[in-house]
């Protein structure tokens, strides 16, 4: 069974950092490409950042230099670094693989999601 575990979340001030971890079981890690999305009240799910099984990384503009993903093949978890975070920043985060049915780069579909398809998130809450 494919078990994606997030934890990490929590609340800080505008400027804090967190870091999310997103532990695997039930597949093969290393040969897997992972993700997180996040998804904020009244907002479509979105996709943050991925690392690809050989290491490249993609990130949305929003994100962009301020996060990095990164993954642990020893410990099949995947993390994302959350530094100088900002209110909109605030969301559930989830954490995803590109096993079916997720394409894993597309956040949304017809008319869903696959935020939460693998786990349950963690909320990240940044203060201003």
């Amino acid at each position: 069974e494919v078990q994606l575990v997030e934890s990490g979340g929590g609340s800080v001030q505008a400027g804090g950092s967190l870091r999310l971890s997103c532990t695997t079981s039930g597949f093969t890690f290393d040969d897997s490409d992972m993700g997180w999305y996040r998804q904020a009240p009244g907002n479509e799910c979105e996709l943050v950042s991925t690392i690809n099984s050989d290491g490249s990384t993609y990130y949305a503009d929003s994100v962009k230099g301020r996060f990095t993903i990164s993954q642990d093949n020893a410990k099949n978890t995947a993390y994302l670094q959350m530094n100088s975070l900002k209110p909109e920043d605030t969301a559930v985060y989830y954490c995803a693989t590109d096993l079916p049915p997720v394409p894993l780069r597309d956040a949304t579909y017809g008319g869903g999601s696959w935020c939460g398809y693998w786990g349950q998130g963690t909320q990240v809450t940044v203060s201003s």
